[in-house]
């Protein structure tokens, strides 16, 4: 059956109700707060080391998600002076479970027929215009190396082209997304599955237009969308990683 209640795109955190946790599970020290500068509710999960502390869809491991939008948008900030891990398990075409992590702990990309660990480079606030997509690319010449997030780190866009990441290190086609693990230490506004890439900054007015290369522009949600003040742009207060 077409996955139509999927599209254009599904709110992870709204459809499945997490803050409700019956879908859901959390343990250590996670918390529902009320961010001010976002306008909306985010989780903070933090503990001594990260996997002390989780958020985890869906609340049985046996279960899965079942979600089959290609790209996942994760939006979150790394907690100051710590390190985090995320866990995604997908499901390719032949029902091979693969996980994909990626941490500030790693230190080098590494590689198995059922595991992809990418090293994740929290940048600072101070160190210039936003990034643009090439910091998760396994061997990629990386001016700095991984560790604790700075103490002014960013709220942040990550887009996970799973498709592709399978394709390109496994040589396998993507089935569905079957879970996430969002270990320590983060702050997480929240989590989506598209087909469809979003452009972050662009207003809906711009989104008629094409960029350079005649590719049509498509906006960030608004549900989902960081909030920008007036005469201050996206991509000076915010990263965007893909």
């Amino acid at each position: 059956v077409p996955a139509a209640w999927q599209r254009p795109y599904l709110n992870i955190f709204k459809h499945f109700r997490v803050e409700e946790w019956k879908r859901s599970a959390k343990e250590g020290d996670v918390a529902a707060l009320t961010d001010t500068r976002l306008k909306g509710t985010v989780y903070r999960i933090r503990g001594s080391n990260p996997a002390s502390s989780y958020l985890q869809l869906p609340r049985a491991g046996t279960q899965s998600l079942g979600l089959i939008g290609h790209y996942l948008y994760l939006l979150f900030r790394p907690l100051p002076h710590k390190h985090f891990l995320v866990h995604l398990d997908v499901t390719t075409e032949d029902n091979q479970v693969v996980r994909i992590s990626f941490s500030s702990l790693f230190k080098e990309f590494k590689s198995t027929a059922t595991w992809l660990q990418f090293p994740f480079i929290c940048r600072a606030a101070s160190e210039g215009t936003a990034w643009r997509g090439e910091e998760l690319r396994a061997g990629a010449g990386l001016a700095r190396t991984p560790g604790a997030a700075p103490a002014e780190a960013r709220w942040t866009c990550l887009v996970l082209d799973l498709p592709s990441i399978l394709a390109l290190y496994l040589g396998r086609r993507y089935g569905h997304l079957r879970g996430v693990k969002l270990c320590s230490n983060l702050l997480v506004r929240n989590l989506c599955t598209s087909d469809l890439l979003f452009e972050p900054g662009v207003r809906f007015s711009e989104a008629r237009l094409a960029d350079p290369s005649g590719r049509a522009v498509t906006p960030m949600p608004r549900e989902l969308a960081f909030p920008v003040p007036k005469g201050e742009k996206w991509h000076d207060l915010y990263d965007y990683i893909r």
